[in-house]
């Protein structure tokens, strides 16, 4: 099993659809027991939140976000978590929108400590 999740930054490789998360955007991870949570922000995402469980290297969550126009959006996603080669943790994500029309995939990585200081 990978590592686990708590006290992990991780932000997407690559940028997706205007008003949705991006590259500028950073999640703040928290795991006990099987649970997990998160908050983030950053883009066009003014706020947001996800919670869900992890069974093994899946992850299985709902998430809700505050976007900078004033409009709210909110999803289901599966992830399975990845150990990368240099340590850090990678999520293959599949996601799709529940308040909205829209599905797709994403990768997000864990931010190197050096980087969050800079």
């Amino acid at each position: 099993m990978a590592r686990s999740l708590d006290g992990l930054v991780l932000a997407p490789v690559a940028d997706q659809a205007p008003g949705q998360v991006g590259t500028s955007t950073r999640f703040a991870y928290h795991e006990r027991d099987g649970r997990i949570w998160a908050e983030y922000e950053g883009g066009d995402v003014v706020r947001g939140y996800l919670v869900g469980s992890r069974e093994n290297d899946r992850i299985d969550f709902r998430y809700v976000q505050l976007k900078a126009d004033g409009t709210t959006s909110s999803g289901h996603c599966v992830s399975e978590v990845v150990d990368l080669p240099d340590g850090r943790v990678r999520l293959d994500e599949t996601w799709e929108w529940e308040s909205q029309e829209g599905s797709g995939t994403s990768v997000v990585e864990e931010v190197p400590a050096d980087a969050l200081l800079s």
